[in-house]
């Protein structure tokens, strides 16, 4: 499928580029809605193992929101706006079953930030600067920014972080725990493949199951610990669960089915 504002390399780890370079890759209703059919083709391509989203050129990873969508937008049509965003693509990538790594080249701003929270991790480059600056303009994060940040780096700094709408560097959201590591811009994407390909060689079927049980400790009213009996007992019905411990058992490297 040919998309308009998004790059789609499709392999075992499979590449999602943000490709808006006039407007720093900043997400609009567009960009938003094919991002949403790429991951959902991506997730039930079987051959696919993970996904890297990065933003196109050396400048930006996503500069936020393009803000003149909704500038005009009433009460009722910034609510929708939000719960739109949510539904279609932020809570989506939250909850996706494939592995999703957002490698941050560059700005990561309101909604860009929010999309990278949204991933299961993130990768920053070096130059790489991160913010939530919504206060600055009227506004609050609106893609689950107020509730994601918190999660990550708790109430107090999340909260900093929201209410000076300042930015922070890249080895900032790596003492914070925003990111999980730095590397430089040109090592950037080399990294993340890497670092999906170790992902690639475990079940896929043990991982969506691991992403499932720890999203459920930070929804109000599930019980996560519930969740991971659950998901751990299903475990045990698979054909991977049978391959890894048939393989552990026959000291070799397992060979996933995916089922």
């Amino acid at each position: 499928m040919n998309f308009e504002h998004i790059i789609v390399e499709q392999n075992e780890v499979a590449t999602i580029t943000i490709h808006r370079p006039k407007k720093l890759n900043a997400l609009n209703k567009a960009t938003i809605a094919e991002l949403r059919q790429a991951l959902t083709d991506l997730n039930e391509d079987t051959t696919v193992k993970a996904i890297i989203i990065i933003g196109s050129g050396d400048k930006a990873f996503i500069a936020g929101a393009d803000i003149a969508e909704f500038a005009h937008f009433s009460e009722k049509e910034g609510a929708q706006l939000a719960a739109n965003g949510q539904h279609l693509l932020f809570d989506f990538i939250e909850e996706l079953e494939t592995s999703v790594i957002a490698a941050v080249n560059g700005f990561a701003l309101g909604g860009g930030l929010e999309l990278a929270m949204a991933c299961h991790f993130r990768i920053a480059s070096t130059n790489a600067k991160m913010g939530l600056p919504e206060v600055s303009l009227g506004v609050i994060p609106g893609y689950g920014g107020t509730q994601r940040l918190p999660q990550l780096i708790g109430k107090g700094r999340a909260l900093e972080l929201i209410m000076t709408a300042g930015m922070i560097t890249a080895d900032e959201a790596l003492r914070i725990g925003l990111v999980n590591h730095v590397v430089s811009q040109e090592a950037l994407l080399e990294f993340a493949k890497n670092l999906a390909k170790k992902i690639t060689k475990n079940s896929t079927v043990a991982i969506s199951h691991a992403i499932k049980a720890v999203n459920a400790g930070f929804k109000d009213g599930t019980n996560g610990y519930a969740t991971e009996i659950e998901a751990f007992g299903s475990c045990f019905g698979t054909n991977d669960f049978k391959e890894g411990t048939t393989a552990f058992l026959e000291k070799r490297k397992a060979d996933f089915p995916g089922s």
